[in-house]
């Protein structure tokens, strides 16, 4: 994949995980039931978009399976699952949606997509960072899998808006997001 993001995460981030990696499992489970939720949240919002409504019931499923796997991991190192924590990248990134209806679609697709592509990178750093073994291939995949989600939320996009929209607003979005990340504080976490 050809990153579109416009900050890379430093270095320092892949060693804050890896420093404490059951805490960034944790997170991670989080984020792939949040995920989820977030497909079906689509689906039941534009029920007349069919694209869309079949897009994100592959996803929800896609998402949760990936949840599953995540939380049999956190198991097998010995942790349960624990509450959900806010995530201040998304709270933050939120902010960027704009109202009326066909902003508010257009934005929610393209910040779901930019948020596949962070954690697509993320993931591919802790899997370059992971010693060989099923853990690192685990994440190989899912880096994998989150470019591909990457992609469709941008397809979805050019669907239902014109490719200038979507490029325009893509891109001021990008700007949003980098502004985001430099200023997070490194933590065992996704975002």
């Amino acid at each position: 994949m050809n990153s579109p993001l416009l900050f890379a995460t430093p270095g320092a981030w892949t060693d804050t995980v890896l420093k404490d990696f059951d805490r960034f499992l944790q997170d991670h489970a989080a984020a792939e039931k949040k995920a989820s939720g977030m497909a079906i949240s689509m689906l039941s919002h534009y029920p007349d978009r069919v694209e869309l409504v079949e897009a994100m019931a592959d996803l929800a499923i896609e998402e949760l399976s990936h949840y599953r796997e995540v939380v049999k991991w956190i198991h097998k190192r010995g942790s349960r699952t624990s509450a959900d924590v806010k995530d201040p990248y998304v709270i933050g990134f939120r902010k960027s949606m704009r109202d009326g209806k066909e902003d508010y679609l257009l934005d929610r697709l393209l910040i779901a997509g930019i948020i596949e592509a962070r954690g697509a990178e993320r993931f591919g750093l802790v899997a370059d960072a992971l010693e060989p073994g099923a853990l690192k291939k685990f994440y190989q995949a899912i880096a994998r899998s989150e470019e591909r989600h990457f992609e469709l939320f941008r397809e979805l996009a050019e669907i239902y808006f014109s490719k200038d929209t979507v490029e325009r607003r893509w891109d001021e979005l990008l700007e949003d997001e980098a502004a985001i990340v430099r200023t997070l504080p490194l933590r065992a976490a996704l975002h």
